[in-house]
């Protein structure tokens, strides 16, 4: 079995790591590099950083966050954010990240992922799919309908900081992105995130189950067996968590610790 991987989320806008409800009401929660540093000595296996109003505010990826960062810490980091070309991607890479996450630029330009999985290499190329339930809608075939405790629903695809609904279908879209090859996808309820009443697990689950690429569930978070039904009954390879982690509810060590009781192969 694979060991499986705890990653802290900063979520940054203007610069500063922030915490919100569903991508709202947001709180600071500190400097990036310096919570990226904090993290890598609890145990963090990876780091993501989201600038979550870039794209939306069409502003310039934050270079000098991963310039500072890639000086400070020694596990791998993946920035996403405002990212819409290859020259974008080069400049992220080239500054330090491992990886970089593309959203909204995916979605509107799809050959984007074949084009920088050729050149960068597919590793280096997180999908971040921003998906939302939808129940009051007359079902067809080409959406994909699963039964949960709240009735059946389909998952759509959000882009510009979970903003602006596409009408896409979130696991046909996983699907789809691995054919054109990136290299892991990084799945966000939007529904769930910052409540922390835990993962969205049928859609984590049937993702998992459609692709072969790792798969980072994020979104709803709060508590080690919020993490440890994600990573199992979810299925994913990894989980994405913020608002535990910033403001002190768990630590990471605690968090693998509880996952190692449970039987879940993390690195301690």
């Amino acid at each position: 079995m694979l060991t499986k991987r705890i990653i802290p989320c900063l979520d940054m806008m203007h610069g500063r790591v922030v915490k919100g409800i569903r991508f709202k009401n947001l709180r600071d929660a500190g400097d990036p590099p310096e919570l990226a540093a904090f993290y890598e000595e609890e145990g963090a296996d990876e780091i993501v950083f989201l600038d979550i109003t870039a794209s939306y505010e069409e502003r310039k990826i934050l270079l000098d966050v991963a310039t500072r960062t890639a000086e400070r810490i020694f596990i791998p980091f993946t920035i996403g954010g405002g990212i819409r070309s290859i020259k974008d991607i080069k400049e992220i890479l080239f500054a330090g990240a491992d990886k970089i996450s593309i959203n909204t630029a995916a979605v509107e330009n799809p050959k984007l992922i074949k084009e920088a999985s050729e050149k960068f290499g597919s590793q280096c190329i997180v999908v971040s799919i921003d998906a939302k339930r939808v129940y009051n809608e007359s079902f067809n075939n080409e959406k994909n309908i699963l039964e949960t405790q709240e009735g059946p629903c389909w998952w759509e695809v959000y882009t510009y900081g979970a903003r602006k609904p596409t009408g896409k279908d979130a696991i046909s879209w996983a699907e789809e992105v691995e054919e054109l090859g990136a290299g892991e996808i990084l799945l966000t309820s939007i529904d769930y995130d910052g409540t922390q009443k835990g993962y969205d697990i049928p859609l984590t689950r049937e993702i998992c189950k459609r692709v072969k690429i790792p798969v980072i569930a994020s979104g709803g978070a709060g508590s080690p067996e919020h993490i440890y039904e994600v990573l199992t009954q979810g299925m994913a390879d990894a989980a994405l968590a913020a608002s535990i982690f910033h403001f002190k509810e768990y630590s990471i060590k605690e968090v693998k610790e509880f996952l190692d009781k449970k039987g879940v192969k993390v690195r301690l």
